[in-house]
């Protein structure tokens, strides 16, 4: 028997059959996905979002005329540590025993071994998973009579809650220890001491890794980041990339490739590198051949810490160096909206989010949808064609946006968003309507009083985006109705 024309079929047509980019084995059906959030971006730092933006964000700017972006789209927190938990298990981090505020560097691991992530749920889809950047959801450091022992393994990491690699620092870049940690590994022992910096350099004094730079630390996780994309688009499995940035978030020590380069000052400079960051690995993935099997979603973990300067006088009440030394010129990070990071207001939440997929989304879309970050795990799993665990068991607060992007929006919805400010103050948003339960900002600007006192807030967000008229008092119903869903969700554990 002639068996070429039996090893031509099975070899040689699958092998030129197979579409660019696209390894064999890997179904078209299950796209790499790679989730970049960064530190502290807002809603008005992008170009493409605020017209009125004077910082260059050409790749983030390309990132929305090839996809779709995302307008109402907003962080389960207006603080680090509880986003990043949501992200990864599609729950209200409220719901953990963190209940406000962040960890520091040397935080207990926050996110429990045996809780399904993202990450291990799109792993049991075939995937393989890695994050790069900034963890800040603690990790297991070791002591040795009382004192750290950077010689030792730490007995937790990503790798024990669902990522095959991890590269990562601990915290925030203000944070020590400064070090990298790579799978269960402190890769250059702390052999120094930074010293304390004040703002616009803000630094806390702490132990520095021997391989560590402040100012290289971007660029060291865009390259490692690269490289993953590079090493797993050879591969037959899709892959997930989870790649938290640490910047434009304090220190604003932007690459001295960047300084001065915005004209608006070190974070102005500092959003600068953190757009030719996005476009390394945009340009990674083109260059890999994987962009039409691809799902790119660039977010912030929150919004700008920077103040209004533009048409408004800084608060009377704020007298921190934060507000200097940022800008040289005018510019507003977040937009029209009122606040800063760590607010129950817009502002502290309301975020940048662009979706990418080739062939799949609509270049130049948008959707003007509620959406939050706890979606993007019922998200990435519906897309890797898994299915959406029980929300008795995981994603509680998870809710597939999919449809959204793909076109297949017709009757999608969603429960009413929880949002939370690094203070604690809640607030619920049902469709145009967003009630506060409390007064003041419940984050950087207090009310004189007791900050859950009523009155409380209500805004109309559709005719008030600015949330300058609170109609709580004239609308007693609406915000009755909201309050009720808002504690059903609060006490039900979970929203989905």
């Amino acid at each position: 028997m002639n068996y070429k024309p039996l090893l031509i079929a099975l070899f040689v047509i699958p092998f030129f059959a197979r579409s660019e980019g696209q390894s064999a084995g890997k179904s078209q059906d299950q796209p790499n996905i790679v989730f970049i959030m960064a530190d502290d971006m807002g809603y008005g730092d992008i170009q493409a979002l605020n017209r009125e933006s004077r910082i260059p964000t050409p790749h983030l700017n390309r990132l929305a005329r090839e996809g779709m972006t995302f307008t109402d789209a907003h962080s389960p927190s207006a603080v680090c540590t509880p986003t990043r938990y949501g992200v990864l298990t599609g729950r209200y981090c409220w719901r953990s025993e963190l209940k406000r505020g962040v960890l520091n560097g040397y935080g207990v691991p926050l996110i429990e071994t045996d809780r399904e992530t993202v990450a291990s749920a799109l792993r049991k889809e075939g995937y393989t998973t890695g994050v790069v950047g900034k963890w800040h959801l603690g990790l297991g450091f070791q002591k040795t009579n009382g004192e750290w022992d950077w010689t030792k393994k730490l007995d937790y990491s990503p790798i024990d809650v669902g990522f095959d690699y991890s590269y990562v620092i601990p915290a925030s870049l203000d944070f020590p220890p400064y070090i990298y940690i790579e799978g269960h590994e402190i890769t250059g022992e702390p052999d120094r001491e930074q010293p304390a910096r004040k703002f616009p350099a803000f630094l806390r004094k702490g132990e520095l890794g021997s391989d560590f730079s402040i100012v290289d630390c971007l660029d060291q996780l865009a390259d490692k980041a690269s490289h993953y994309i590079v090493e797993r688009s050879k591969e037959v499995k899709p892959f997930f990339l989870y790649f938290p940035l640490t910047a434009p978030h304090k220190p604003a020590l932007p690459h001295p490739r960047f300084v001065g380069k915005s004209g608006l000052g070190p974070y102005g400079d500092f959003v600068m590198q953190v757009d030719e960051t996005v476009g390394k690995v945009l340009d990674t993935i083109d260059e890999a051949g994987i962009a039409g099997n691809t799902l790119v979603i660039y977010t912030s973990d929150n919004g700008s810490y920077m103040y209004r300067y533009q048409d408004e006088a800084t608060p009377d009440h704020v007298n921190d160096e934060s507000v200097q030394g940022y800008f040289e010129g005018h510019h507003t990070a977040n937009g029209v909206l009122r606040g800063t990071k760590s607010d129950i207001w817009e502002a502290g939440h309301r975020v940048p989010f662009i979706v990418r997929w080739p062939g799949k989304v609509k270049p130049g879309s948008a959707s003007g949808k509620t959406i939050t970050h706890t979606d993007f795990f019922a998200t990435a799993v519906s897309v890797a064609g898994g299915t959406i665990p029980d929300a008795g068991v995981a994603a509680q607060d998870s809710f597939d946006f999919s449809p959204l992007f793909l076109g297949r929006d017709k009757g999608w919805k969603r429960a009413p968003v929880i949002h939370h400010s690094g203070g604690a103050m809640f607030a619920i948003r049902d469709g145009d309507w967003k009630l506060i339960l409390g007064n003041g900002s419940g984050g950087r600007e207090q009310p004189s009083g007791k900050r859950f006192d009523r009155p409380w807030q209500l805004y109309n967000l559709e005719d008030d985006l600015r949330e300058q008229t609170d109609l709580y008092r004239e609308n007693p119903e609406i915000a009755q109705t909201l309050e009720l869903k808002a504690l059903e969700i609060i006490s039900n554990g979970r929203s989905r």
